[in-house]
């Protein structure tokens, strides 16, 4: 599977970005599909995940409420709503897939997207 985010930018505190991923081929319905950011310094961590049906997701505490995944299985993509952003949320945002329910472990994430560009600044 071959990922593309895109939608990324310069947004002031406060304010809010939607994220998208667009996977190729036929099987993205088969996989979960997570999403994580890097801040400069940082390590890769996780902010959110979607079961592959889409009715179940899962968050980080520091974005849950703030960020919502979706998913839409017959465009192959999958969407971050980020709402209430903070300077705090700048990262580069990848989205990736893995076949493991629930995870969070980016161990478990099998394919990644290049990464996006947010950065949260006045």
């Amino acid at each position: 599977v071959q990922l593309q985010a895109s939608g990324g930018g310069l947004v002031q505190p406060g304010g809010s970005l939607r994220l998208s991923c667009v996977a190729s081929g036929r099987t993205f319905s088969t996989y979960h599909m997570g999403w994580f950011r890097q801040a400069p310094g940082k390590e890769r961590e996780f902010v959110g995940a979607i079961g592959k049906s889409g009715i179940k997701t899962w968050y980080a505490d520091s974005v849950k409420g703030r960020f919502t995944i979706s998913r839409d299985n017959a465009k192959n993509s999958v969407y971050l709503q980020m709402n209430s952003l903070k300077p705090e949320d700048t990262a580069v945002y990848y989205c990736a897939v893995t076949p493991v329910y629930y995870s969070r472990s980016e161990a478990a994430f099998t394919s990644w997207g290049q990464g996006t560009q947010v950065t949260v600044s006045s």
